[in-house]
């Protein structure tokens, strides 16, 4: 397995099957190879269970078929594995070799330790590679085939990560780009005796965001790019402008303080309310 593979972990609920449909259209569009990962927990189940891995390999060959029908005919190298151990500690050792990890938002797994949901979390905060959890608005969860790429940009180099991956997955899908950048006053000191200078706070955010996409938009010229700044609640911003968004894409954790755009808390927040899929770029701060 090597960087250009895009790795797809499965637990046979519905929501990992939206997420082998995504990780299979991207690879398709990346011409990445796509690995369908299951793990497999046998602590979780009993010694005369012995269906176990037919049942789990029943789920990889459904994902593969599913895969393949889902880009139309189009030639996709297709790996997949069953491999021992829990869905976190699996996916995060893919993680190490791979593009990306993709998972849905939840899963119908047999333990707690088979939710693909309760691994969104792990997986997010320590993979080695981004993660995409997938997620839709439409009744069936269905995630967006359309709209731009948002990123969310507070300044520090995990916000750089984020602006990395948002500018190569806008240029990938030939989407626009929307930047954005959310300051609060809430964030400055409410009893500070100095009056403070709004409009002067707000040119220096504008600054913040301008400084964050240097270089890039030469790096893409193919890529349209528009950029939001906000005084309000990062999440409350990200999540209004996923409901057009085909995907939304943040950092791991940020600064915090008076620029703290990229927080633990907005990215986990994001993965649990998007209304389209969140990739969470892994950057140092």
């Amino acid at each position: 397995m090597s960087s250009s593979t895009i790795v797809v972990g499965i637990d046979g609920s519905e929501a990992s099957d939206l997420a082998v449909v995504w990780a299979a259209q991207t690879a398709s569009n990346r011409d990445c190879t796509l690995r369908i990962v299951a793990a497999v927990d046998l602590r979780s189940y009993l010694p005369e269970d012995n269906d176990v891995r037919a049942v789990f390999g029943s789920r990889l060959v459904a994902a593969e078929t599913l895969a393949r029908e889902s880009i139309e005919g189009s030639a996709l190298s297709v790996v997949t594995e069953a491999r021992d151990g829990t869905v976190v500690d699996v996916l995060l050792s893919e993680s190490e070799n791979s593009a990306l990890v993709v998972l849905g938002a939840r899963g119908l797994g047999e333990s707690d330790s088979g939710l693909l949901g309760s691994a969104a979390i792990a997986l997010t905060a320590h993979a080695s590679s981004p993660v995409v959890v997938v997620r839709g608005r439409s009744i069936d969860g269905r995630p967006p085939t359309t709209g731009p790429v948002v990123v969310g940009v507070d300044g520090s180099a995990v916000g750089q990560a984020a602006v990395a991956a948002a500018f190569d997955e806008a240029s990938h899908r030939g989407a626009p780009l929307v930047a954005v950048h959310v300051w609060a006053d809430v964030a400055l000191a409410p009893m500070s005796a100095v009056p403070l200078q709004w409009d002067d706070i707000a040119s220096s955010e504008e600054a913040v965001l301008a400084e964050s996409l240097a270089g890039w938009q030469e790096k893409y010229p193919d890529v349209e790019v528009r950029r939001v700044v906000a005084q309000d609640r990062p999440v409350r911003v990200l999540a209004q402008l996923s409901e057009q968004a085909s995907l939304i894409v943040v950092g791991n954790r940020g600064r915090g303080g008076f620029r703290g755009m990229l927080l633990g808390s907005t990215s986990y927040a994001l993965i649990h309310t998007a209304d389209c899929p969140v990739l969470v770029a892994r950057g140092e701060s």
